[in-house]
């Protein structure tokens, strides 16, 4: 009594050849369906939002860095990195977690290094400064192959700007010449499936090229990355879809697919058997 599928007897059903092909179409078609939507199942997608927020306030107000920069032309006796910033930071010829290695038989450097830097504005230079003796004509053409900060990310779904000066090549610039690259440093959080957290910073660069000049004479040359953070957070999310909604998505597939089957072929048999009748009448 409360059976809402009834039965019908096979000996009341009637195959036909037209049904038959149908119901191969509507099979293809919903194994081409089911494979698609657990092809969007097993894989992720990454959800992006903004909000303003310091998102890692575990860090002690301090962030990463990480510098890989070549002066063909310049001595590794005489380079050195400054830090300074607006908290009163100021450090001059920085060698901790720092390395140079000797380019063209000793007459360039390539400097690499590692160190941190306060949450505030303020910039951090390679320059001459801590050299013992002032050479007169500094070569500052160089070569960037690397600025990033946080943590690296290596997520093959997030495109960002981490390492936006990365190749950078001033070879070709005024050897005299001071280089300054503003930076604007934009926090960014990833978050995987398991919910844990990576942070890492993406930023923007201008940059400008110029000799300088004092009342005294030209100012000795330096390279510059002038920097302040961005008080809006980029977060990235690894998502997948939900199982409940993979189901739903399945039943309504193979709900529509044999419903609309069956309507095409009982359109079909109905306009089969009318025709049949009309041309049984002629006959008569």
């Amino acid at each position: 009594r409360f059976d809402i599928y009834r039965k019908v007897p096979k000996d009341l059903t009637q195959p036909t050849y037209t049904g038959a092909f149908i119901s191969i179409l509507c099979c293809v078609f919903i194994l081409f369906l089911f494979l698609s939507e657990l092809t969007g199942f097993i894989a992720t997608e990454i959800v992006n939002e903004l909000y303003v927020d310091d998102p890692d306030k575990d860090s002690g107000g301090k962030i990463e860095v990480s510098l890989n920069i070549s002066l063909p032309n310049l001595h590794c006796d005489l380079v050195g990195l400054d830090i300074q910033d607006e908290m009163g930071r100021h450090e001059v010829g920085h060698i901790e977690n720092s390395m140079k290695i000797p380019l063209n038989q000793g007459d360039g450097c390539r400097f690499e290094g590692e160190f941190t830097i306060n949450k505030v504005p303020g910039n951090f230079h390679v320059s001459t400064h801590s050299a013992t003796a002032q050479p007169q004509n500094p070569d500052m053409t160089h070569t960037i192959h690397k600025l990033a900060f946080g943590e690296k990310l290596q997520v093959q779904k997030v495109q960002g700007a981490f390492n936006a000066l990365g190749g950078a090549d001033k070879m070709s610039s005024n050897p005299l010449a001071s280089h300054d690259y503003i930076l604007k440093i934009v926090p960014t959080v990833y978050e995987d499936l398991s919910g844990r957290q990576r942070f890492s910073y993406q930023y923007t660069v201008a940059n400008k090229e110029y000799v300088a000049y004092s009342h005294t004479g030209r100012i000795i040359p330096a390279i510059w990355f002038r920097y302040d953070l961005s008080p809006i957070t980029v977060k990235y999310t690894e998502r997948r879809q939900p199982l409940y909604r993979f189901i739903t998505t399945i039943c309504a597939i193979i709900g529509g697919a044999f419903t609309v089957a069956g309507i095409i072929d009982s359109c079909i048999f109905t306009a089969s058997e009318a025709w049949k009748k009309i041309q049984i009448g002629k006959m008569s």
